[in-house]
């Protein structure tokens, strides 16, 4: 394909997929890159200098493709979230960005959504787990070590709701009232109407890449964290469909909580995943008062939402929280935190977020050595006390380093670990 303004790389393959959708990827593949709004200017480039550093300290090399989303598109594209973006990340199938901000009147609710939504990024991933050193409310937060999987495409994604006072608004309710049997059932006067599409298609596939991440990687159970026991034909159904995929696609791989406590006496067979679930408000306070009871969460958008920020909160706060988007043989890094305008360019900000999504992607890729190694050198880093100023503040006898200097350090733990 021809793009516009996209420069390809003339060194350095493409990464394929198989018809399963197994990525095939090069010793040296082409990456496209979005550096991001805000403090994007800070972190894509530091993070870009670690991932680098872990690929060619494991034999191997990545080749930077730079694509444009947000302010640096509108000023070279008029035009938020171009064309040639979404066509490279889709051919080119493995990326990485910063965050985004979406402008007032742009035509999206999120450019980061949007982007999800076209690619068919239907996974959210976060990985929440403790570095050593980083500063956490929690009295043993090395307890968390847990993986959300967040539907990425419905719920309150679907993006299908009615403003107040409009013309639209009124004629759902006369449907809901009248039509449909829900007398009274909304109040008088101006009312907002949304509706949470959940479907067994959606749910399923989610349901899959949580479990079969749990295989691949010894994990002892997959939770699904619904609201259910209110919302009977959505959340309910989320959790049905749920067990249905564990029950019906995985043999003995799989066992659900009930057959394990109520056929086997909670004798779980030898590597098996057990599925159980929780209803979302308690799983809320189950991450508090018993963290290491879990290891993969699957929900619903909005839950996901709730509880990997929450589980962020206590391991340090979502400034060092990475992410991922998964696709059928795509996938799309990104840290979780937001553009931050006000700190943009000053080189001061934590770029832990984003090498950390990177080692995601890494991982994603069958990279896992340069994974580990990108996690332990930005654990030894920040071990060491060498730190970005969001954490020097909060701890005694540590050195204040720079953006780019803190991504320097950690090439240089990089180097002395490989």
């Amino acid at each position: 394909m021809d793009f516009d303004k996209v420069e390809v790389p003339e060194e350095g393959e493409r990464i394929t997929a198989d018809e399963d959708g197994n990525l095939e990827v090069p010793e040296e593949p082409i990456i496209p890159i979005i550096h991001g709004d805000g403090i994007g200017t800070d972190v894509g480039p530091a993070a870009q200098k670690v991932l680098e550093a872990a690929a060619q300290a494991t034999g191997r090399d990545i080749h930077w493709m730079r694509l444009y989303a947000g302010e640096s598109a509108r000023e070279m594209y008029d035009d938020n979230l171009p064309d040639d973006t979404v066509e490279a990340i889709r051919e080119f199938r493995v990326a990485i960005k910063g965050p985004l901000t979406t402008p007032v009147g742009s035509g999206f609710r999120s450019l980061n959504v949007a982007l999800r939504k076209k690619l068919d990024l239907y996974t959210n991933m976060r990985p929440t787990y403790h570095l050593d050193g980083v500063p956490s409310p929690m009295k043993a937060p090395e307890q968390m070590d847990m993986v959300n999987f967040r539907e990425n495409t419905e719920d309150v994604y679907a993006g299908i709701e009615w403003e107040a006072g409009t013309e639209e608004v009124e004629q759902v309710r006369e449907f809901v009232e009248d039509e449909m049997g829900f007398e009274g059932a909304i109040h008088e006067g101006p009312v907002g109407i949304g509706i949470k599409p959940i479907s067994e298609f959606g749910t399923k596939r989610l349901v899959r890449q949580a479990i079969d991440y749990a295989l691949e990687n010894d994990r002892d159970s997959v939770t699904l964290v619904h609201k259910g026991n209110i919302m009977k034909f959505t959340e309910a159904a989320f959790r049905d469909w749920g067990y249905e995929v564990a029950e019906e696609e995985y043999g003995e791989e799989v066992i659900t909580e009930d057959t394990l406590w109520e056929e086997r006496d909670g004798d779980a067979p030898e590597d098996a995943v057990v599925v159980n679930d929780r209803i979302a408000d308690n799983m809320l306070q189950q991450l508090l008062t018993r963290t290491d009871q879990y290891d993969v969460l699957a929900m619903p958008n909005l839950n996901g939402d709730y509880l990997s920020d929450a589980a962020g909160a206590q391991i340090g706060g979502l400034g060092i929280a990475p992410g991922g988007n998964i696709g059928e043989g795509r996938f799309l890094a990104e840290p979780v935190h937001g553009s931050a305008p006000k700190y943009e360019g000053q080189d001061k900000v934590n770029p832990s977020a984003m090498i950390l999504s990177g080692r995601i992607m890494l991982e994603h890729m069958g990279w896992e050595d340069a994974g580990q190694l990108v996690r332990d050198a930005v654990e030894e880093t920040i071990r060491s006390k060498q730190v970005t100023y969001d954490i020097h503040r909060q701890i005694e006898g540590g050195e204040k380093l720079a953006t780019s200097e803190f991504a320097e350090k950690v090439v240089e733990n990089i180097e002395s670990l490989a």
